[in-house]
């Protein structure tokens, strides 16, 4: 499947746009959009592992008790049981793709 990214960017005014771009049994692909001042509250995920890969912008990721910037090119991850989060201390929008497994189904 081609996924052409630059397709699917929007921005909502009010919070982060969080837009699926793919998905199967194993994995989840998603587009984050954050505009300037927006955030992600930091949270867990009890058995998934999250990636977070910065395309456009810069921002602030916290992981477990440290936080630091990341900017175009880099990645965070985030393993299952470590809170994590981001927000948008920039001035310019910031743009990132999220991959994380689905929850397991027992």
């Amino acid at each position: 499947m081609k996924i052409t990214v630059a397709d699917h960017v929007k921005f909502h005014p009010d919070k982060l746009a969080k837009i699926a771009l793919a998905g199967t049994a194993r994995f989840q692909l998603d587009l984050y959009c954050v505009a300037p001042g927006q955030a992600q509250k930091p949270h867990t995920h009890a058995a998934q592992d999250k990636v977070y890969y910065v395309l456009g912008g810069a921002g602030r990721f916290s992981l477990g008790e440290r936080e630091e910037t990341l900017k175009e090119g880099e990645a965070l991850v985030a393993p299952a049981g470590v809170e994590h989060g981001l927000r948008n201390s920039g001035t310019d929008p910031l743009l990132i793709l999220v991959l994380v497994a689905p929850p397991p189904t027992h």
